[in-house]
């Protein structure tokens, strides 16, 4: 009996959400490694996406770089990474003759999952990673049911036709919870239980965002899905994009307070 798309869905999120979780368990080598793995699967694509036409060794590059940024970051530390990055994102410029889209994508892949090494490597990095994706996880389950229940007006029909108002009311809602959670279990207990809310609900919008830019992106170049990876989910990066966005954000703070996190995780 064929399975219906929830459950095909709900198995595929179970197979890779379990082995990520472990991995961030886990930590050095099989964190740094999934990443690895995961950056390269996200270069190609990106580049079936936005490289149509254009001749695979570009793909190939873009893979590359990402690759050896993550390791950079793995063996050497955030900065030398960063600067990896930026040696290689002019390479794919040269090479590309100025070809925006995949110059951007290197970028768009290459420095969230950069950030996330340097994340998952602090003090703090196992709780703040499994709190980061525990938030984003919720904001996607929190919209998808809402939309499914209520339904209701349309949040930006041209992009992404099935996301309503109520799907990221809901999806801030659960991730706020989610949010509460970890703060409440942590060593601080209830004392930063508010700004954890405050704080989940608005990285719930941030993912959201981000979700439906990369929806637009693959809505400018004719794609549906970034590829058919995942049953039930299309590509690795359909599944991470708010991910990658959130990512960023948490990276930002934490380089700007580095107590931010530690205080209540």
């Amino acid at each position: 009996m064929a399975l219906s798309p929830l459950a095909t869905r709900i198995l595929a999120g179970l197979a890779l959400g379990i082995p990520v979780l472990l991995a961030v368990w886990w930590g050095s080598p099989a964190f740094d490694l999934m990443i690895a793995a995961a950056v390269a699967i996200l270069a190609w694509e990106w580049f079936g996406i936005c490289g149509a036409g254009r001749p695979p060794v570009e793909g190939l590059l873009i893979g590359a770089v990402v690759v050896v940024a993550v390791v950079v970051a793995t063996v050497f530390g955030i900065r030398p990474a960063l600067l990896a990055l930026a040696l290689g994102v002019a390479a794919v410029l040269l090479v590309t003759g100025r070809e925006p889209w995949l110059s951007a994508g290197t970028l768009y892949i290459g420095l969230p999952c950069v950030a996330l090494i340097w994340l998952r490597g602090a003090d703090y990095g196992r709780d703040m990673v499994f709190w980061l994706m525990g938030v984003v996880w919720a904001t996607d389950i929190g919209a998808y049911a809402a939309g499914r229940l209520i339904g209701g007006p349309r949040l930006a029909p041209r992009i992404s036709p099935n996301k309503t108002w109520a799907g990221l009311a809901g999806g801030m809602a659960l991730a706020a919870v989610t949010s509460a959670a970890f703060a409440l279990a942590g060593p601080a207990g209830a004392r930063h239980v508010v700004s954890a809310v405050v704080l989940g609900a608005l990285l719930a919008v941030i993912a959201q965002a981000g979700d439906l830019a990369e929806s637009w992106v693959k809505r400018r170049f004719g794609v549906k899905d970034a590829s058919a990876l995942i049953p039930g989910h299309g590509g690795l990066l359909d599944r991470v994009d708010a991910l990658l966005v959130v990512i960023l954000v948490v990276a930002c703070i934490a380089a700007f307070d580095e107590g931010a996190f530690s205080r209540w995780l």
